[in-house]
């Protein structure tokens, strides 16, 4: 036994007797991509490539794009348009407002100005019938007084004369008549 395990060892490949090695086959010269004999075919799918991605942008997404961004402008002047209107409305809005404010404003102050005209006509015809009621008033007050005047004064007269008489009847004794004493007075 001690020979076949000899035998065995020599037809046996020599093997690495550390844990978690492989035998691998030795690494090729240079990394690919960076060898100098692939850089012809590397330039070719590389210009390939480009032409394929140009044609594709050129044909396809940026034709998509010009189509969104005219899309785009054309949405923003149509709002911009839809604006300027509704900014005209609402100026003319803003001006019809002002006129009907200010045709309210005038006529409010119409209607003040004839109803203060009306109260200070009413005020006046009032104060006309006041008056005249107070000078009528007045008027039968006077023509009262003058009358009371009247009476008194020919009272006074009544009584001077009396008064008189009996004065004189007094200092001389005698009795004087009233057309006597009314003749010097």
């Amino acid at each position: 036994m001690a020979e076949q395990n000899t035998a065995q060892k020599t037809n046996a490949q020599p093997h690495n007797t550390e844990v978690g090695v492989i035998d691998a086959p030795p690494h090729p010269k240079a990394f690919p991509p960076l060898d100098p004999n692939h850089f012809a075919p590397q330039i070719i799918w590389l210009a390939i490539t480009f032409a394929l991605l140009y044609a594709l942008m050129s044909r396809v997404a940026l034709p998509r794009i010009g189509e969104v961004i005219e899309e785009r402008r054309d949405r923003i002047q149509r709002d911009i348009d839809a604006a300027e209107a509704l900014k005209g409305e609402t100026e003319r809005a803003i001006r019809d407002y002002e006129q009907s404010l200010s045709d309210a404003r005038n006529k409010a102050s119409g209607i003040a100005k004839e109803t203060h005209e009306k109260l200070a006509a009413e005020t006046d015809a009032k104060r006309k019938e006041s008056d005249a009621a107070v000078n009528a008033t007045i008027a039968a007050a006077e023509d009262r007084i003058a009358e009371m005047k009247k009476k008194a004064l020919s009272n006074v007269s009544e009584i001077a004369t009396d008064t008189t008489s009996a004065i004189v009847a007094k200092l001389i004794g005698e009795t004087v008549s009233a057309s006597e004493v009314k003749k010097h007075l």
